[in-house]
């Protein structure tokens, strides 16, 4: 080939050394003294209170109109980022046995740190690694005098945080500092890391390149790169079906976005997806497949290899047949209903002459999970029918079936007289506009986002991803994930009524809703 006849040429062999040189000075920063590597800067730090003792006036921010006390307040946001070569874990941070917790240390010299917030993880799931408000066993973010301490986070390569930090005191000209420890690698502030050699370095080896390059560059040219965050390949999503619709929105999106990806939604119930994701791993000649199991609330199946990421809140509710003209349901009521104590609805008040018909899940279902969990406080009874409407058998006198999907249920409800039956809120609001069936409220209180925010509402459960092992930083599976978590992610994870937990707003709440596990 003509490209290669001028590669063997003295000045072509020439450009390809300067290549090589080129390549091997700029590696050896990053490959060899940081192979492990936890960078930080300082995107702001800023005087935000009015007080002018000492000069200027700044303007105090509406927030803090009603705390007087914070006289030189400033806000730093400090971003934390895993910026080397490979990934960490908990086990690549240095501590001391009276600090074992301990990864890092984020120091405000000559100022007092008020408050911390995480905002903006790449990944929501690091939330569970920094929570506001620990445990023994993970302490969280701990503020004492000037420092925070941070605990050993696992960070994949490219992974990040930011702290939004409240200070007081007189330090704003003395930068903050991150300081700890890692196995075979360090910690280093990325605004301060300048090689001027490295520019010069590369600068000549780009001129040398241009020479091997020119045959065949009109070629390269022509193939235009992929977006930012983006990948090619396909993605097998299985799982939930209540988030479902979530799953097909953003993978439609996705594609739109990133030429080259192929995204399939096979949800078949949480149980199962995990089961399907698990079988793929363990075929997976490479060790990690392309697939991406959803499930309502943790499932794992006890198998240490799956990595579990946490994506939203999810919000559920009890549907009734249009017939059944009880609009709300104690949770004494539906463990009457569900434990076949009550089989007419006229046992309750108001409740019409009309047989209770049970309309559930099957047993691999995670919104059945959710349902048994936080509303019945133990398993519903078993099968008693096929076909929702009459038992199985003369003796049985609870009528219950099991369906696979949420949208099966829902349609079932709907055509059943007499029938109730459990969804994801989103479709069941769908479902309700149509005037089959319409949701009931649970102890006085309709389902909504706003109740779950408020911890007044019983029935929603933590959305969870997981994937075999923990995805390569460039594969399908990865972006995907970042695009979840992303502004189009959150959209639309916010447009099927769920709180996306990689939003500001939401992260209080998936907080308290991962340690309340």
């Amino acid at each position: 080939m003509k490209w290669l006849e001028q590669l063997t040429a003295p000045e072509n062999l020439l450009a390809l050394l300067g290549v090589i040189v080129t390549l091997g000075g700029l590696s050896y920063e990053r490959l060899i003294p940081g192979r492990k590597r936890i960078g930080y800067r300082v995107q702001m730090d800023t005087l935000i209170d009015d007080s002018t003792q000492d000069g200027p006036v700044h303007q105090r921010l509406r927030m803090l109109e009603n705390t007087p006390d914070l006289a030189g307040a400033s806000l730093v946001l400090l971003r934390i980022e895993n910026d080397g070569f490979r990934s960490l874990d908990a086990d690549d941070y240095i501590t001391a046995p009276a600090t074992n917790h301990r990864g890092l240390t984020a120091t405000f010299p000559n100022r007092i740190v008020r408050d911390v917030a995480v905002t903006e993880p790449s990944h929501p799931d690091l939330l569970r690694h920094l929570p506001q408000h620990g445990t023994p066993e993970n302490p969280g973010l701990v503020c004492e005098g000037n420092e925070i301490s941070l605990p050993r986070v696992p960070l994949n390569k490219g992974d990040h945080f930011k702290l939004l930090v409240l200070l007081t005191g007189a330090g704003t000209d003395k930068p903050p500092h991150v300081g700890g420890r890692i196995k075979e690698g360090r910690i280093r502030n990325n605004e301060k890391f300048r090689r001027p050699s490295n520019r010069v370095l590369g600068l000549i080896g780009s001129l040398l390149a241009l020479l091997i390059l020119q045959p065949f560059g009109t070629q390269l040219l022509r193939d235009d790169p992929l977006p930012r965050g983006c990948a090619e390949g396909n993605l097998t999503i299985v799982g939930s079906t209540a988030f479902k619709p979530v799953t097909q929105d953003v993978g439609a999106a996705y594609q739109s976005d990133c030429r080259g990806a192929q995204v399939t939604v096979e949800a078949q119930g949480s149980g199962r997806g995990t089961k399907t994701l698990i079988d793929a791993g363990e075929a997976a000649k490479d060790g990690f497949p392309a697939y991406l199991a959803f499930s309502d609330g943790p499932d794992g199946d006890g198998n240490s290899r799956l990595k579990e990421h946490l994506v939203a809140l999810s919000v559920f509710g009890v549907v009734v047949n249009k017939d059944v003209r009880v609009t709300d349901l104690s949770l004494e009521d539906l463990r009457g209903l569900y434990s076949g104590r009550i089989t007419n609805w006229n046992q309750l008040h108001g409740g019409p002459d009309l047989p209770v018909r049970l309309v559930s899940r099957d047993a691999k279902s995670g919104t059945r999970g959710v349902f048994e969990n936080r509303v019945l406080g133990g398993n519903e009874i078993s099968r008693t029918s096929d076909n929702c409407r009459i038992p199985k058998f003369a003796r049985d006198h609870v009528i219950r079936c099991e369906l696979d999907s949420t949208g099966e249920v829902l349609k079932t409800v709907a055509s059943t007289p007499g029938a109730i039956g459990y969804a994801e809120l989103h479709s069941a609001e769908e479902s309700a506009r149509k005037g089959a069936l319409h949701l009931v409220a649970l102890e006085g209180r309709k389902p909504s986002i706003d109740a779950v925010r408020e911890r007044t509402y019983s029935f929603w459960e933590p959305e969870y991803a997981y994937t075999y092992t923990a995805p390569p930083p460039n594969s399908l599976t990865s972006k995907f994930l970042d695009y979840l978590a992303g502004d189009t992610g959150r959209n639309l994870v916010e447009k099927h009524g769920h709180l996306p937990c990689s939003a500001a707003e939401n992260q209080r709440a998936c907080q308290l809703a991962v340690g309340g596990r």
